[in-house]
């Protein structure tokens, strides 16, 4: 029973943590982006300071051979006006650097593995924070949207509503003229009374008019002119 309530408890409080984590999920992004910048900022730094350190190694490794190159002619050198005694000094100095030469050659080739691996991962970590910035961009692009539908949703301004709107918009414009059902009735009640007939017949130029026509206002200005 105990097993089966934790199991329970643990599932409610998953689904809290994913109904959260989805309200602020833009919030989040930006967070772990931030903190991608500040760890990419920091591996930075301790490149920097691995640079400074190689170059620094480098510069006492040539000068260290200089060294032992100069001590090695000048031990020659003493040798060759029988100073044995100065070229066994000489010698032993020469063995000496050797041997801190060998250690710093073994120091500054562990520095230039240390610098290939940390600028490759910084490298990778940059590339991997710019598509994070582009996802956000992206991510906050699709919750405008969803806001925005969220708020015509709320507001009444869904597609049924604009489906019902058009519909009785279609149902206005389709309805009859009721000014030109009147006029159809006023002909056909001309066509029953006999007046639509003596009206064609005027116009065919038998018996008198009984409308104006174009023509008569025209031969009636004319005989105003004359």
């Amino acid at each position: 029973m105990f097993k089966t309530l934790a199991t329970l408890i643990h599932g409610q409080n998953a689904r809290a943590e994913d109904r959260v984590r989805d309200a602020f999920a833009i919030e989040l992004i930006d967070q772990k982006i931030r903190e991608s910048d500040n760890s990419l900022r920091a591996a930075k730094a301790t490149l920097a300071s691995l640079i400074q350190r190689q170059r620094s190694e480098e510069k006492q490794h040539a000068g260290l051979k200089s060294r032992i190159a100069d001590l090695t002619r000048r031990a020659q050198e003493a040798l060759a006006s029988d100073r044995e005694d100065l070229a066994a000094e000489a010698a032993r100095a020469i063995a000496a650097m050797e041997n801190e030469l060998t250690l710093r050659a073994e120091t500054l080739a562990r520095l230039d593995q240390k610098v290939m691996r940390l600028r490759s991962s910084i490298e990778a970590g940059h590339r991997r924070i710019i598509d994070l910035k582009q996802g956000a961009i992206q991510a906050r692009a699709v919750r405008r949207e969803q806001d925005i539908q969220m708020r015509m949703h709320r507001s009444g301004v869904t597609s049924s509503s604009v489906d019902e709107a058009e519909e009785l918009i279609a149902r206005v414009l389709g309805r009859d003229d009721p000014f030109e059902r009147s006029e159809i009735l006023a002909d056909i009640n001309r066509d029953l009374d006999g007046g639509s007939i003596a009206d064609r017949m005027a116009d065919a130029g038998f018996g008198h008019a009984t409308r104006s026509t174009p023509d008569d206002v025209l031969a009636r200005l004319k005989a105003a002119q004359d």
